[in-house]
Protein backbone atom coordinates (compact mmCIF):
# COMPACT_ATOMS: atom_id res chain seq x y z
CA UNK A 1 0.00 0.00 0.00
CA UNK A 2 2.80 2.38 0.49
CA UNK A 3 4.11 1.88 -2.66
CA UNK A 4 0.96 2.70 -4.37
CA UNK A 5 0.58 6.12 -2.58
CA UNK A 6 4.07 6.95 -3.08
CA UNK A 7 3.78 6.47 -6.72
CA UNK A 8 0.52 8.86 -6.99
CA UNK A 9 1.98 11.31 -4.94
CA UNK A 10 4.76 13.91 -5.95
CA UNK A 11 7.67 14.71 -3.15
CA UNK A 12 5.55 17.82 -1.93
CA UNK A 13 2.31 16.54 -2.10
CA UNK A 14 3.83 13.43 0.20
CA UNK A 15 5.15 16.35 2.46
CA UNK A 16 1.36 17.98 2.41
CA UNK A 17 -0.27 14.85 3.08
CA UNK A 18 1.74 13.72 5.64
CA UNK A 19 1.54 16.58 7.37
CA UNK A 20 -2.16 17.17 7.44
CA UNK A 21 -2.28 13.26 8.30
CA UNK A 22 0.25 14.41 11.30
CA UNK A 23 -2.46 17.05 12.05
CA UNK A 24 -5.68 14.92 12.05
CA UNK A 25 -4.24 12.14 14.01
CA UNK A 26 -2.96 14.78 16.74
CA UNK A 27 -6.61 16.13 16.80
CA UNK A 28 -8.08 12.66 16.90
CA UNK A 29 -5.80 11.35 19.95
CA UNK A 30 -6.42 14.77 21.59
CA UNK A 31 -10.41 14.41 21.41
CA UNK A 32 -10.04 10.98 22.54
CA UNK A 33 -8.00 11.35 25.24
CA UNK A 34 -10.85 14.00 26.55
CA UNK A 35 -13.21 11.87 25.96
CA UNK A 36 -11.78 9.16 27.88
CA UNK A 37 -10.19 10.91 30.70
CA UNK A 38 -11.43 10.93 34.64
CA UNK A 39 -14.55 13.59 35.63
CA UNK A 40 -12.91 16.62 36.85
CA UNK A 41 -13.55 16.12 40.58
CA UNK A 42 -14.78 19.89 40.71
CA UNK A 43 -17.25 18.27 38.80
CA UNK A 44 -18.32 15.69 41.65
CA UNK A 45 -21.51 16.08 43.50
CA UNK A 46 -21.58 13.83 47.03
CA UNK A 47 -25.18 13.11 48.08
CA UNK A 48 -24.22 12.95 51.97
CA UNK A 49 -26.61 10.92 53.72
CA UNK A 50 -26.73 11.82 57.50
CA UNK A 51 -28.63 12.66 60.77
CA UNK A 52 -29.23 16.29 61.80
CA UNK A 53 -27.09 16.28 64.92
CA UNK A 54 -23.86 14.72 63.83
CA UNK A 55 -21.23 16.91 63.68
CA UNK A 56 -18.44 14.70 62.63
CA UNK A 57 -20.39 14.24 59.72
CA UNK A 58 -20.13 17.82 58.78
CA UNK A 59 -16.64 17.57 59.84
CA UNK A 60 -16.01 15.31 56.95
CA UNK A 61 -17.94 17.22 54.42
CA UNK A 62 -16.09 20.49 54.86
CA UNK A 63 -12.79 18.12 54.33
CA UNK A 64 -14.40 16.88 51.33
CA UNK A 65 -15.25 20.51 50.44
CA UNK A 66 -11.50 21.53 50.92
CA UNK A 67 -10.63 18.76 48.65
CA UNK A 68 -12.22 20.26 45.27
CA UNK A 69 -15.64 17.64 46.19
CA UNK A 70 -19.29 19.00 46.49
CA UNK A 71 -21.84 17.41 48.49
CA UNK A 72 -25.66 17.70 48.65
CA UNK A 73 -26.66 16.78 52.45
CA UNK A 74 -29.56 14.65 52.74
CA UNK A 75 -31.41 14.55 56.76
CA UNK A 76 -33.60 10.96 55.75
CA UNK A 77 -35.91 10.47 58.24
CA UNK A 78 -34.21 6.51 58.46
CA UNK A 79 -30.65 6.66 57.82
CA UNK A 80 -30.67 2.86 58.40
CA UNK A 81 -33.05 2.67 56.07
CA UNK A 82 -31.04 4.33 53.21
CA UNK A 83 -27.79 2.61 54.37
CA UNK A 84 -29.73 -1.15 53.74
CA UNK A 85 -31.75 0.06 50.52
CA UNK A 86 -28.07 0.49 49.14
CA UNK A 87 -26.60 -2.41 50.49
CA UNK A 88 -24.14 -0.85 52.89
CA UNK A 89 -23.86 -4.18 55.33
CA UNK A 90 -24.10 -3.36 58.67
CA UNK A 91 -20.24 -4.90 59.39
CA UNK A 92 -19.25 -1.62 57.19
CA UNK A 93 -21.80 1.29 58.42
CA UNK A 94 -20.66 4.27 60.26
CA UNK A 95 -22.28 7.40 61.00
CA UNK A 96 -23.12 8.82 57.36
CA UNK A 97 -22.92 7.71 53.48
CA UNK A 98 -21.68 9.89 50.51
CA UNK A 99 -23.29 8.58 47.27
CA UNK A 100 -21.33 9.35 44.17
CA UNK A 101 -23.45 10.07 40.51
CA UNK A 102 -22.06 6.87 39.46
CA UNK A 103 -24.01 5.61 42.20
CA UNK A 104 -20.45 4.44 44.17
CA UNK A 105 -20.66 4.67 48.05
CA UNK A 106 -18.40 6.18 50.76
CA UNK A 107 -19.37 4.94 53.67
CA UNK A 108 -17.98 6.73 57.21
CA UNK A 109 -14.75 9.08 57.19
CA UNK A 110 -12.75 8.19 54.65
CA UNK A 111 -10.32 10.43 53.48
CA UNK A 112 -10.95 12.60 49.75
CA UNK A 113 -7.02 11.49 48.77
CA UNK A 114 -8.83 7.49 48.74
CA UNK A 115 -11.96 9.23 47.46
CA UNK A 116 -10.10 10.78 45.04
CA UNK A 117 -8.09 7.47 43.68
CA UNK A 118 -11.03 5.41 43.69
CA UNK A 119 -13.22 7.50 41.47
CA UNK A 120 -10.22 8.16 38.69
CA UNK A 121 -9.48 4.23 38.80
CA UNK A 122 -12.86 2.41 40.21
CA UNK A 123 -12.57 -1.42 40.29
CA UNK A 124 -14.42 -3.56 38.90
CA UNK A 125 -17.40 -4.71 40.29
CA UNK A 126 -17.04 -2.30 43.32
CA UNK A 127 -19.70 -0.62 45.49
CA UNK A 128 -16.97 1.96 47.12
CA UNK A 129 -14.68 2.17 50.05
CA UNK A 130 -15.92 2.25 53.48
CA UNK A 131 -14.26 3.53 56.88
CA UNK A 132 -16.27 1.36 59.47
CA UNK A 133 -17.22 2.96 62.67
CA UNK A 134 -15.98 6.17 63.70
CA UNK A 135 -11.61 5.87 63.64
CA UNK A 136 -9.96 8.47 65.52
CA UNK A 137 -7.96 11.24 63.75
CA UNK A 138 -10.18 10.57 60.01
CA UNK A 139 -11.43 13.03 58.03
CA UNK A 140 -14.08 14.67 60.60
CA UNK A 141 -12.97 13.40 63.85
CA UNK A 142 -10.03 15.14 64.06
CA UNK A 143 -11.87 17.36 66.72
Amino acid sequence: MKMYFSNLLTSSSRTLFALLFSVVMIMAVTVAMSQSSAQSLADVTLNVYKEVTCGCCNGWVTHMEANNFAAKINHPKDINAVKEELGVLPKWQSCHTAVSAAGYLFEGHVPARYVTQFLNAPPADALGLAAPGMPMSSPGMDM
